[in-house]
Parts: structure tokens; C-alpha cells; sequence
């Protein structure tokens, strides 16, 4: 059965463990910290897809991002 592609590769989850001191990372790690930065992604997308729509705008923009990430 073929992987499903996932939108943060567990590569560059595995970066992020790296960047912050890990030596050596394990595929299952870098998956979950994958699919945790997804969730939480997903979350703050959201958010900042409702300030957006509260706004009376259709464009995302970075302070809604910004306030977004504090709501949540």
C-alpha cells in the first residue's frame, strides 16, 4: 500500500528535531511531530481563515495569522 503525502514531510520534521538537538531521529518521530505541525497548522489556519471572514476580507493576511496563533 502506497504512503499517503503528507503536507509537512517527515523529512523536514525530522530537520526540526535535528535543528533543536536531536542526533539521530526515528522515522515514527519524525512522522508523529509530521502530523502534530499539521493539526496544529490546521488549527491556526482556521482561526485565521475566521478573523479573515469577520474582517469582510477573502485574503488571509499575516496579522491574521499572527492574532490566530495567540487565539490558539
Amino acid at each position: 500500500m502506497p504512503k499517503k503525502k503528507m503536507i509537512i514531510p517527515p523529512a523536514t520534521a525530522a530537520e526540526l528535531i535535528k535543528k533543536a538537538g536531536g542526533v539521530r531521529v526515528s522515522e515514527r518521530a519524525a512522522e508523529r511531530l509530521a502530523e502534530i505541525l499539521i493539526e496544529i497548522g490546521l488549527e491556526i489556519s482556521e482561526e485565521a481563515v475566521k478573523l479573515c471572514s469577520h474582517a469582510g476580507r477573502k485574503t488571509v493576511k499575516e496579522s491574521d495569522v499572527e492574532l490566530a496563533k495567540r487565539v490558539v
